[in-house]
């Protein structure tokens, strides 16, 4: 069997091969995804209005360690012409309201992309998103339950994302691609944050038109997606029109012919609920997941409530931890291919490793910067590359269920991903109720609480988890039979009268 390099050096000179395709319009889908979800954490900076020592009718507490502000103020307020004076509980609820929506259709997204395919699955949840961003601001004007409403339906469309995703890797992608691929596809988490931080701060800043001009833009941009991915991607390579031949033999050899919800027994939720390694993977996520959503829904806050940087610095600086950990993801997704193809380290201790390092790193970074004070440059510093290390889950922990179960990957992806997602309900909820007045002391124990859950998650899946596929992912026993001709007729024909058949479970 030819490996990828050979593959590809027979392809040069022809078109992109379709995996490729797939890849990029994966990372676009990621990336607006992303986009569209974090848009809000930089915008609602400029949305509410923050009174001189009032917030509403509520005092504020001065905090005694507070960085000055541009003008010396101890408070440092915003524009007065901002629509919308909501406390940190009611912004903490709008911030959270899209995940609970999300959540809830990760498994659903899951068990329809096995049964009828990946591709209208991501598809739909995507314009389905697109068009609510769209509409946001006519909800937030219409008050801030509607818009936690609207957030709430937009998490429903987002949350079949990864479990099609899954699915569709599992259909495109050979096993010892899955670390460079992988990387590329859920990488399109940073790229989405980075542009959608750093344009919404520029446009806030530069732009005519306010707030609501940056969720009409981006959510335009998850239309156009979809229309240009209805004509580039399929299912799987069989129902691909313009595949090379050269491409579906060998993807056909590598991955084989994963079977469809119709040709596999009923999942089996028992035999998934007592697994131990899912679980592991599980609570790795759910760690991962409580430091990301830390600081990619809250991070804004951050960076403007305590270090008063300006909207247009807030939405750079906020973007930057996700630009290098997109860099490291990439590399990281390249290490990983390289170590497995010269057999340097098994999968399981690889995957292990690579989640260490991706949940140690944030949660230092994290806890540094909270004590840098207000020197501005060492805290975005500490920040960036506390998350850069953050690159390495993906080649890891985000892969690991395809290795459980290629044929369950996209209801497995719902269970760990959508569960996972429930931190992202906690944690804007949570900062809302620990950061009342903004200070930085509140903000550091945000980052003690965040640092302590993910390393311990962490530990708790390097006892657990594994990358060797499970028992249960073919709960139906399938027999492979091996016919052996022991004797030829006087023709030099296989004797059908004497044969030998083996069978083993596949």
């Amino acid at each position: 069997m030819d490996n990828s390099h050979d593959f590809d050096r027979r392809l040069r000179g022809g078109c992109i091969p379709q995996r490729y395709v797939f890849g990029i319009m994966g990372f676009l889908a990621v990336a607006n995804a992303y986009a569209m979800r974090s848009v809000l954490s930089v915008a609602i900076t400029e949305m509410v209005v923050v009174h001189h020592g009032m917030l509403g009718n509520r005092t504020l507490i001065p905090d005694p360690m507070a960085c000055p502000a541009p003008n010396g103020a101890q408070v440092h307020h915003v524009n007065p012409e901002n629509e919308f004076d909501w406390d940190e509980k009611t912004q903490g609820y709008i911030l959270s309201a899209f995940f609970w929506g999300y959540v809830l259709t990760h498994l659903p997204g899951g068990q329809l992309a096995e049964k009828f395919g990946g591709k209208q699955t991501l598809g739909l949840g995507i314009l389905c998103t697109s068009v609510l961003t769209i509409a946001t601001p006519f909800a937030a004007r219409a008050g801030p339950w509607w818009l936690i409403v609207t957030r709430f339906i937009e998490g429903l469309g987002e949350g079949t994302t990864f479990p099609a995703l899954n699915v569709l890797l599992a259909q495109w992608v050979p096993p010892m691609e899955r670390g460079k691929l992988g990387a590329l596809v859920f990488a399109g988490n940073q790229i989405g944050t980075v542009v959608s931080s750093t344009l919404t701060g520029l446009m806030l800043q530069h732009f005519e038109g306010g707030w609501p001009l940056v969720f009409y833009f981006f959510g335009a941009l998850g239309c156009l997606w979809y229309i240009i991915f209805c004509f580039t991607c399929y299912n799987d390579p069989a129902s691909h029109p313009h595949i090379s031949t050269e491409e579906r033999e060998y993807l056909s050899e590598t991955i084989g012919c994963l079977k469809r919800r119709e040709n596999l027994a009923p999942t089996p939720w028992k035999a998934m609920a007592l697994s131990i390694p899912l679980w592991g993977l599980i609570l790795g996520q759910i760690g991962h997941d409580w430091a990301l959503f830390t600081i990619q829904t809250d991070l804004p806050k951050y960076m403007k409530s305590v270090m008063h940087f300006t909207v247009a610095q807030n939405g750079f600086l906020s973007s930057l931890p996700f630009l290098v950990m997109w860099f490291t993801a990439l590399f990281s997704g390249w290490l990983s291919d390289f170590l497995l193809a010269h057999k340097v380290i098994n999968v399981t201790l690889l995957r292990k490793i690579f989640t260490t390092i991706a949940s140690v790193g944030p949660a230092l970074g994290s806890l540094a910067a909270s004590y840098a004070g207000c020197d501005k440059v060492l805290v975005a510093t500490l920040f960036a590359v506390g998350m850069a290390f953050m690159g390495f889950f993906y080649p890891s922990l985000k892969v690991n269920a395809l290795d459980l179960s290629p044929n369950y990957a996209g209801t497995l992806m719902a269970i760990v991903n959508g569960t996972g997602a429930i931190a992202g309900v906690i944690t804007p909820t949570l900062i809302g109720y620990l950061t009342p007045n903004s200070h930085m002391l509140e903000w550091r124990m945000v980052f003690w609480i965040s640092g302590g859950v993910v390393l311990i998650t962490n530990v708790l899946y390097c006892i657990m988890g594994t990358a060797v596929i499970q028992p249960w992912n073919d709960p139906t026993g399938t027999q492979e039979e091996t016919v052996k001709w022991k004797s030829t007729t006087e023709d030099g024909l296989p004797d059908e009268k004497n044969i030998e058949v083996t069978t083993k479970k596949v």
